[in-house]
């Protein structure tokens, strides 16, 4: 889904959503084997149930940058919710079988099948099943970071003719801090995520879209 930040170039997954507190401010330590980083991950993911975590998205691309922020809810198997604070009432959902779209202002809801579902938040849906990032990302590589993180990169597998470039900022226990997507048009989006809190109790009565009165909903392709 060819999008800005998230919805569309002209409006608007991942996944997740968290903070670590690390101190020191040496040098950075080196890098474990991908694998064995890769491992942490999805150690980390596959062992949760639900997540909640504050987030910041910053977007440059085909002369626009944009910030926006809210926060992100979590629960397996296959739920996700962007509420956003700025700007206020967007929304973007996934209920498990639908992903839905809205944004105050916006004459319509899109919703769209989750398996045709092509967007940035696409990378961070395998932290709502069995991660295996080995798997997930073509030529993934690990390299140092500053504060004791790191970064696991690579292409999503299938996505190549969209994205150029997956980075995740991961602390050593395996947590995600922040997450880069370089689209191949030169657009990038960046996440960071604070305040995790795992395995929250999150109603799956969170995860059910009602649209707006008199907001027609409409079965659609990803926008372009």
């Amino acid at each position: 889904m060819r999008l800005s930040g998230i919805f569309t170039r002209s409006g608007v997954f991942l996944p997740a959503a968290l903070s670590v507190c690390l101190s020191g401010f040496g040098q950075a330590a080196p890098a474990p084997s991908v694998h064995d980083l890769a491992q942490r991950v999805d150690h980390r993911y596959n062992t949760l149930h639900s997540l909640k975590a504050g987030f910041v998205e910053t977007y440059a691309g085909l002369g626009i940058h944009r910030t926006e922020s809210g926060t992100l809810n979590l629960l397996k198997p296959g739920r996700m919710r962007w509420d956003y604070t700025t700007p206020p009432g967007k929304v973007f959902l996934l209920d498990g079988k639908f992903a839905w779209f809205y944004a105050p202002g916006d004459p319509q809801v899109q919703r769209i099948p989750s398996k045709q579902l092509d967007d940035l938040r696409s990378p961070l849906r395998f932290l709502l099943g069995h991660t295996e990032l080995e798997k997930e990302l073509v030529n993934l590589r690990a390299t140092s970071a500053p504060d004791g993180a790191f970064v696991l990169s690579g292409v999503p597998k299938g996505q190549e003719n969209r994205i150029s470039r997956l980075a995740l900022t991961v602390a050593p226990d395996g947590t995600i801090t922040a997450i880069e997507i370089e689209e191949t048009d030169g657009a990038t989006t960046h996440f960071t995520f604070s305040h995790e809190l795992t395995n929250p109790d999150i109603p799956a009565t969170e995860f059910h879209f009602t649209p707006p009165a008199g907001i027609p909903v409409i079965d659609s392709t990803p926008p372009v």
